[in-house]
């Protein structure tokens, strides 16, 4: 998967010589990047180019060269705004919440509304809502809101060669936050849960996570949501 951290849910791990290798490879990728970003035309599409540039981005987390990050996805951020990339302006908000700046959780707030308002792929949705789950104390009722959205977006975008996959790993999410919410174990009481919660009424978790992502931004939302709403395809 290309968004998702599946390492706590999947238990992947790496040998010190395998991140040794892999630092290595990253930063001959990102130098890759850079020539090519070097070599583009100046008629290149504004996709093309920004896409190259959040790569970069990512390959500069996956280097801890946070300092370089952060201000580089804050400005693809506002030129995919500009020219109405969703997409792209959700992975700039991931780049920036990895980024470990003070300004990380309201970033991804910012990405996480832009994920569940707009069609983009949902394994970027998912991961988006991961963190937010991740960052959020065992027994909030927040990261159970999260969780369901997770499952929710996977179950009506996702086409059938991902929707599998990303459905057992939301499933898979949803009964690990039910554990550290209420050490649910049993299928039966599972089911209760999800009840109690509403976890399995969009109309009432939707507009919870809604509450959520405000107080995250502390309303100081980098873009007029009204707005973007008008955007939203049919």
């Amino acid at each position: 998967m290309k968004y998702l951290q599946t390492e706590a849910i999947m238990g992947d791990n790496d040998s010190a010589e395998d991140a040794v290798q892999s630092t290595q490879r990253v930063e001959l990728h990102l130098a890759e990047l850079e020539n090519k970003l070097a070599a583009l035309d100046a008629t290149a599409p504004a996709k093309e180019k920004l896409q190259l540039e959040l790569d970069c981005g990512y390959a500069l987390l996956e280097l801890n060269r946070f300092d370089e990050a952060w201000p580089l996805a804050r400005t693809l951020f506002d030129r995919a705004l500009e020219i109405a990339e969703w997409q792209q302006a959700v992975e700039a908000c991931d780049i920036m919440f990895q980024s470990e700046n003070p300004e990380s959780i309201s970033a991804l707030a910012q990405g996480i509304w832009l994920g569940v308002t707009f069609p983009i792929d949902p394994e970027l949705t998912v991961a988006m809502l991961q963190h937010l789950i991740d960052e959020t104390p065992d027994r909030s009722d927040g990261a159970a809101v999260a969780a369901a959205v997770a499952n929710y977006i996977v179950d009506i975008r996702a086409d059938e060669s991902s929707r599998e996959n990303l459905l057992f790993f939301t499933n898979q999410l949803l009964g690990q936050v039910a554990r550290r919410h209420s050490q649910v174990e049993e299928q039966e009481i599972f089911d209760f849960w999800v009840q109690q919660l509403e976890l399995d009424s969009p109309e009432k978790f939707l507009p919870r996570l809604a509450t959520v992502l405000d107080v995250l931004v502390s309303d100081q939302w980098w873009y007029d949501k009204d707005k973007l709403r008008e955007q939203i395809p049919d």
